[in-house]
């Protein structure tokens, strides 16, 4: 089967910057409507409960246990087979999640009580935090199901249609912020109903276009009989952390800022919301693409394959990943007043949330490469080590956490995050590097370090930049957008052309590189 690795990347990685750029407008609506406070607290920890069950099944835990699974089916048996084994897999993973949905609603007091004990000194932040996650939690379902359609889907390197799908969560909440706005609503309440219809209108969606690849998926009696689906689930527990470790410090977050004055938990979202663009455009791209064509290699013990997109993988993460990290360093207040600063969103929410940009921004490029080394494990089956990383880079996050929100508040859990990314690359490169099966070419050898140089002075250029543009960067709304367009194009432009000049990224090559059927 004809298959271009750059092309998956540059689809997947194209429609998730879509959806990005519709999750701004909608956090730019929510900023405008929510402001920084009490009921925006409450109303971020019902979505991130939802959204950090979607991020581990979505982009961790199934995903990474089904896919390889699938493709030895699909190579061993043929597509019956692997038919038959997705509609196995779909019953066992439906009555699963029916039933922690119910135990996890019939608890929710509790869960909230766990993952943000800080709102309990306050009541009525505390209940609108349970029956607004109440409302939002059965999004968990219908997102995992969306998952399983996804990884069928990407197994048949059709990479468009789950790429495209977080398209509908960001148009549905914009479309709900509007209804509230018209009718005068609760905005909170409707935006979590939101939540929920949006999981409908992506499942819809995945269900259509894998029928329209001869999937159709039956739903079949629930039965954990067949070793293969054993196996699956057996895997998932680990891949949940291993492949999740971001999320998981992003919960550990969550619990610090709670215990925090009203608006931390607040900085938190809008920074990470930046933070999580480069690494869903790049690192989940990268990730994506990565896993099926990785698996099929292993499976056929194909190792100078293994070691070519492995070393592809890695050259791609950084190639975007440095740059992505410097910008947001650099650019971090500019990007936020423009992006967020109106309504009751005032300029010290602006400050608190660019402190909080520059220190996960400076985490960017480990993120990413967490996405494609955690692949190269998960490719093998193998998700127990990368657990045992993720529960290690858990327990410093929360001790580092803990030890520097005194003196640095909501900005020293960003910085905390920061720090245990890269312990975690260490961690998963040297797991890899022992056990021979982190080989990587000459090439990322040597472009490797000549891109840090160009995103470095990139990191210059843009600081000039936003020097020469301030008078317009605090302009009415139209004259800011522009003059950030132009900040942030000129930055990009700069880079590549100094990647280029560098030897670190070739512009010619890469032209060739995307044009190739099989690179």
């Amino acid at each position: 089967m004809a298959f271009s690795f750059a092309r998956a990347i540059a689809t997947v990685g194209g429609l998730t910057l879509l959806s990005r750029v519709a999750g701004f407008a909608r956090d730019i609506l929510n900023a405008a409507l929510l402001g920084a406070g009490p009921v925006s607290d409450a109303f971020f920890v019902a979505l991130k409960l939802p959204n950090l069950f979607r991020r581990l099944f979505g982009e961790g835990a199934f995903s990474v246990a089904f896919v390889p699974l699938f493709n030895a089916e699909m190579q061993a048996n043929g597509r019956d087979a692997a038919h038959a084994f997705a509609e196995k897999c779909l019953a066992v993973l439906l009555l699963a999640l029916t039933v922690l949905t119910a135990v996890m609603m019939v608890a929710m007091p509790w869960v909230i009580f766990v993952l943000a004990p800080g709102f309990a000194d306050d009541p009525a932040r505390y209940g609108l935090a349970v029956a607004l996650t109440l409302i939002t939690f059965p999004y968990l379902l219908l997102i995992s199901l969306v998952t399983l359609y996804g990884g069928v889907l990407n197994s048949l390197n059709s990479f468009g249609p789950f790429a495209a799908a977080p398209i509908a969560f960001n148009l549905v909440q914009i479309a709900g912020m509007g209804l509230a706005w018209w009718i005068g609503g609760d905005v909170a309440r409707i935006l979590a109903v939101s939540v929920v219809l949006s999981g409908v209108v992506q499942l819809v969606w995945l269900a259509r276009a894998a029928a329209k690849r001869g999937f159709s998926l039956r739903l079949r009696r629930p039965s954990v009989a067949d070793p293969r689906v054993r196996r699956l689930f057996v895997l998932m527990g680990p891949a949940a952390l291993g492949g999740g470790i971001m999320q998981v410090n992003v919960l550990v977050d969550l619990v610090l800022a709670s215990l925090l004055p009203a608006g931390a938990v607040t900085y938190l979202y809008y920074a990470d919301r930046l933070n999580q663009l480069p690494l869903g455009v790049i690192g989940i791209a990268v990730g994506t693409a990565l896993l099926p064509v990785l698996s099929r290699a292993v499976e056929a013990q194909d190792h100078a394959t293994v070691r070519h997109y492995l070393s592809r993988g890695l050259e791609f993460a950084l190639l975007f990943g440095l740059p992505a990290g410097v910008a947001l360093m650099v650019a971090a207040q500019p990007i936020v007043a423009v992006l967020f600063e109106r309504g009751a969103f005032g300029p010290d929410d602006t400050a608190a949330v660019a402190a909080t940009l520059m220190a996960y921004a400076a985490g960017i490029p480990a993120y990413v490469l967490v996405k494609v080394l955690s692949t190269a494990w998960f490719a093998r089956q193998d998700t127990l080590g990368p657990v045992k990383v993720a529960a290690l880079v858990a327990v410093v996050n929360g001790v580092l956490g803990w030890a520097l929100i005194g003196p640095l508040a909501h900005v020293g859990i960003a910085l905390a995050t920061c720090v245990t990314a890269y312990l975690n690359v260490g961690l998963l490169a040297v797991g890899l590097h022992r056990r021979g099966q982190l080989t990587v070419d000459d090439r990322l050898r040597r472009r490797a370090p000549r891109l840090g140089v160009a995103a470095v002075a990139m990191g210059v250029l843009l600081l000039g930049g936003e020097i020469l543009l301030a008078p317009a960067l605090g302009g009415h709304d139209a004259v800011r957008f522009l003059a950030l367009g132009a900040l942030v194009g000129g930055g990009g432009l700069a880079y590549f052309a100094l990647a280029h000049v560098t030897g670190g990224a070739p512009l010619g090559e890469i032209r060739a590189f995307l044009r190739r059927r099989r690179d």
